[in-house]
C-alpha cells in the first residue's frame, strides 16, 4: 500500500514538472492610458525617474526604498535601481526610448526560469502587476493636471 502511494506521488510530481515545463518562459504585462495633460508635462513625469515617486504606486509602498538613479538626468538612457521591502523588491528600468505624445504605454517583459513558470502556473503576472499599472498611470494623469494648476 505505502509503495502505490509513493508512486501516485512520484507521477503526480512528474506529471506537474512537465506541466510546468511547458509553461511560457516569456511575459508582458501592459497598460495604456491618454493623459488629459499636454506631451511636455506629461513627458517631464515619465522621462525622469526623480518625478516617479509623485505617482508611481510602488514607490507609496516602501518610503524608505533605496534608490539609485544613473546615466542620464532623464529621457533615454536614464537608469534607476531600486531595492526596497518584499513589497517593491529590487530591480532596475532604463528609459530606452522618450518621444513626444500624450498616450502613455507602460509595459514590462520578463523571463521566467523554472520557479516562475511554477509561480506562473497559479498565478497571472497580468492580473498581479496590470492593476498596479494602472494606478501608475492614474496617478501620472493626477500629478500632470496638479502640475499644470501651478
Amino acid at each position: 500500500m505505502f509503495k502505490k502511494i509513493v508512486i501516485v506521488l512520484v507521477v503526480i510530481l512528474a506529471a506537474l514538472a512537465a506541466f510546468v515545463a511547458t509553461r511560457p518562459s516569456d511575459y508582458r504585462v501592459v497598460r495604456s492610458r491618454t493623459v488629459a495633460a499636454p506631451p511636455e508635462v506629461v513627458h517631464a513625469y515619465v522621462s525622469d525617474f526623480h518625478k516617479w515617486p509623485e505617482w508611481s504606486p510602488w514607490e507609496k509602498l516602501d518610503p524608505a526604498m533605496k534608490r539609485d538613479f544613473s546615466g542620464a538626468p532623464s529621457g533615454t538612457g536614464a537608469e534607476y535601481h531600486w531595492s526596497g521591502n518584499s513589497d517593491v523588491g529590487e530591480g532596475q528600468m532604463t528609459i530606452t526610448d522618450s518621444g513626444a505624445g500624450t498616450n502613455v504605454t507602460w509595459a514590462m517583459d520578463g523571463h521566467n526560469n523554472f520557479m516562475a513558470k511554477a509561480f506562473s502556473a497559479f498565478m497571472d503576472m497580468d492580473k498581479m502587476i496590470g492593476a498596479d499599472f494602472e494606478k501608475g498611470l492614474a496617478g501620472l494623469d493626477a500629478a500632470t493636471v496638479a502640475a499644470r494648476r501651478q
